[in-house]
Formats: structure tokens, C-alpha cells, sequence
């Protein structure tokens, strides 16, 4: 589900993120979307297994690999790649399973959702975020949102 009413619960009631596939290069639009979250105050944990550390968190190499429990998990990787993935989230007890922008594919959703976790796809956590809380309005970007006050940003 993608719809406003759920991307804001996810994103108010979620603050530990895994995110798989994140890059440590600077450049790199996951390393982009982790460093703003982080800097929203989530907790992200970087899954990759080419690097040690990433933000100053230490890198997993998988989902499987991390000691302690994840609350969503961004996916950063090519389509093909998600059903393994979906299939990991749902064993570590992850509660929101999330495929970034042009990431899309249905078995991966599938597994997911029957799994129970809330499924979003082709969604930029950072956008999104920017968009619900991070005030987007402000520059004259569309947020279609509309409300006589703004929410506040999650805690």
C-alpha cells in the first residue's frame, strides 16, 4: 500500500531501517536517501556486503546477519533481486517491506504481503518523508497533501 495514510504510519511508527544495497559512494542516490534519513533521526543500518562500515554504522552482508531487530527494509537492488530479499525480510520479523524507485516485481510483493508486513513499492523513503514532513511545500512542489496544519516531523 502506497496511499498517504500508510506511508505516513510507516514512517512515524518505524525508525530502524535496513537498507539493502546502500553505497558508501557519496554520489549514489541510496547513500543520499540514508544520509537524510539518519539525519531525520532513524536508525539505519546499511546491508552490502562490500563494505565493513557505511554513516558510521556497521555493514551486514545480509538481512540474515544483523544482531538486532529492523523495523523496515529499503530495498536498493535490481528487481530480479527482491524476492530473495522479501523472503529474508519476512524471516528476520521485519515489519515493512519498501522497493525503492524502479524497483518493482510482484513476487517479491507477494512473498511480503503474505508474509504480513506492509508492502511499498517504487517509493523513495526520502521522498516521501520530505513530502509528509520535511516541508516540500515550502519550495512550491506539489506534495498532494492537503491540511491547514502541518504535521509534526516523527520523533
Amino acid at each position: 500500500m502506497s496511499d498517504i495514510r500508510t506511508l505516513r504510519q510507516v514512517l512515524q511508527n518505524h525508525r530502524t531501517i535496513a537498507v539493502v544495497g546502500l553505497s558508501a559512494d557519496w554520489f549514489r542516490p541510496s547513500f543520499f536517501a540514508a544520509k537524510y534519513m539518519q539525519e531525520h533521526g532513524y536508525r539505519i543500518i546499511p546491508v552490502n556486503p562490500k563494505y565493513t562500515e557505511i554513516l558510521g554504522e556497521t555493514c551486514y552482508p545480509s538481512l540474515k546477519d544483523i544482531p538486532h531487530a529492523v523495523d523496515i527494509v529499503d530495498v536498493f537492488r535490481k528487481p530480479a533481486d527482491t524476492p530473495a530479499i522479501a523472503q529474508e525480510a519476512a524471516d528476520i520479523g521485519a515489519k515493512v517491506f519498501w522497493l525503492q524507485l524502479g524497483v518493482i516485481n510482484q513476487d517479491a510483493e507477494f512473498i511480503a504481503q503474505n508474509a504480513g508486513l506492509t508492502v511499498v513499492v517504487d517509493r523513495c523513503v526520502k521522498i516521501e518523508h520530505a513530502r509528509l514532513f520535511g516541508g516540500l511545500g515550502w519550495f512550491g512542489v506539489n506534495t498532494g497533501v492537503v491540511s491547514s496544519r502541518r504535521p509534526l516531523a516523527p520523533h
